[in-house]
């Protein structure tokens, strides 16, 4: 009997699926962020974590254990000497393949063939799989990239909340929301910023979607701002080739109204999740993906 284990790994959660060779679900596990920012020794904890909750699940034992193959999709494993550490990580399968989170949501959303997806959620990136190549577009990072994020969109709400609090432009029901949150304290919301992470600005976004949706001039900008950007993203991705997008991620269905109807059309639903491509890499239906190798 042959299984597969699939690894999803990001900055928000880690999710693990075991299925056997039939496809079948034996095992699921969920944990806490586990993307390589957090250092290997953290992430090797996380990921033993997730693995042995699906493990436990599926009743599995040595022999058994040693005979998985498995998939991993890391948020960070770009950063220089990542891929590097990864391999020295001990891991009782018979193989490990390890790939970016971006990588593994491209290969579930298409069924392991060529098309790209873009994922906007607390970050924002394209990743694009054409003639079994895979590359990214964007997705450098907070603040200088992740256009049209729920971090842009936070950041952008609290900058204009401050502008409003000092006087600079008129305020608006999404800067005093915004502002409340700090008592309407310039300082305090300084003293926010100083230790925000991207996470933490892409808390607004909801807030900042909620009164673009009623009508706030600020927030209406804002949207229309973000998605402007993707929008370029998503003919940016059909000029470099990919024969279909999909959109991931969890700002991802409260953009789809903002965006033209044309824009819109062009899109195609998503068949599977990031750890259906997590299997896809362990080698789960290998034909799909054998050009990734």
């Amino acid at each position: 009997m042959a299984y597969f284990l699939g690894i999803d790994a990001g900055g928000s959660h880690c999710r693990s699926r075991l299925i056997d060779a039939a496809g079948g679900v034996i095992g699921t596990g969920q944990t806490g962020p586990a993307n390589a920012r957090i250092g290997m020794d953290k992430l090797y904890a996380t990921l033993g974590d997730a693995i042995g909750q699906a493990v436990d699940a599926a009743g599995l034992e040595g022999a058994q254990i040693a005979t998985i193959r498995a998939g991993m999709g890391i948020a960070g494993i770009s950063r220089p000497g990542v891929r590097d550490a990864l391999t020295q990580l001990d891991f009782p399968f018979a193989a490990i393949r390890y790939e970016t989170d971006a990588v593994i949501a491209n290969l579930g959303a298409h069924g392991g063939q060529d098309g790209a997806t873009l994922i906007i959620g607390t970050g924002s990136i394209a990743q694009v799989r054409f003639e079994g190549k895979d590359f990214s577009i964007g997705g450098y990072g907070f603040p200088i990239s992740d256009e049209g994020s729920g971090a842009a969109l936070g950041l952008s709400a609290m900058r204009h909340a401050l502008r409003a609090l000092d006087g600079r432009t008129q305020p608006t029901p999404l800067s005093s929301a915004v502002t409340a949150r700090f008592g309407h304290e310039t300082a305090r919301a300084i003293a926010w910023m100083d230790q925000a992470t991207p996470r933490d600005y892409a808390a607004l976004a909801p807030v900042v979607m909620d009164y673009a949706e009623a009508n706030d001039a600020i927030a209406r900008s804002i949207v229309e701002d973000a998605a402007q950007h993707i929008e370029r993203f998503i003919e940016t991705i059909f000029e470099r080739g990919a024969p279909r997008c999909a959109l991931a991620g969890g700002l991802s269905e409260r953009m789809l109204p903002w965006l033209r109807a044309r824009t819109v059309s062009r899109l195609t639903p998503a068949i599977g999740d990031p750890l259906d491509g997590a299997l896809y890499l362990a080698g789960y239906r290998a034909g799909l993906v054998s050009a990734a190798a």
